[in-house]
């Protein structure tokens, strides 16, 4: 079913949510008495569900938009955040098997981290000869843009916080950007099948 929106959209060569959303805090903020922006939280729960949208054109206009982008949206983001957690169930299930005690996300932030990884391993693993202390599962492609984003808001955090670390990106990787192993971020698209733990290197060697 198309509508005006979806046709902008096409023509302005624009994701149909974000046209949307642009359209829906246009109209909030004319319908407003005062001058201040919609909240952002107010917004994004109307893209939720534009059902509570007052004027019933406008309500199925970003439905529509909703419906029929495929990258962008409270839809395809349910459908990433779905994706994501079926991939960090499954590297829970491979440490598990493999036996590598470690603490999850929920309990680092009860001990009051704020920025935490999928996994922090209990005893260090070795992969490559690079020391491994967490594991970050991404169920995505690893691009440029992406990866320099992950880098900035979370890896680096993360190796501040616990050191060097594992991410898995489960749909592979651009080559180039591995380059960071050596400073503390190994990237892989699959958990590793030869690995050492530290103890039993430790162990070894006296």
């Amino acid at each position: 079913m198309g509508t005006v929106l979806l046709r902008i959209a096409k023509e302005v060569d624009l994701a149909p949510s974000l046209l949307a959303k642009i359209i829906l805090e246009r109209h909030l903020a004319l319908q407003a008495a005062e001058s201040e922006p919609p909240a952002r939280s107010y917004v994004n729960q109307l893209l939720k569900d534009p059902c509570q949208i007052p004027d019933p054109v406008l309500a199925n206009e970003v439905q529509q938009c909703i419906l029929n982008d495929c990258v962008y949206g409270p839809v395809v983001d349910s459908i990433r955040h779905s994706v994501g957690f079926e991939y960090e169930n499954k590297l829970k299930r491979i440490l598990e098997d493999k036996g590598i005690a470690f603490i999850g996300e929920d309990v680092m932030r009860a001990k009051g981290y704020d920025k935490t990884p999928d996994f922090k391993l209990e005893v260090p693993i070795a992969v490559d000869g690079h020391v491994v202390n967490w594991v970050e599962s991404k169920a995505s492609f690893g691009d440029e843009f992406s990866h320099r984003t992950y880098l900035r808001d979370q890896f680096w955090s993360y190796w501040n916080r616990f050191g060097p670390g594992l991410v898995i990106y489960w749909f592979g990787f651009i080559d180039e950007l591995d380059v960071n192993a050596d400073k503390g971020i190994v990237l892989m698209d699959r958990f590793p099948d030869s690995f050492s733990t530290l103890q039993a290197l430790s162990d070894r060697d006296r």
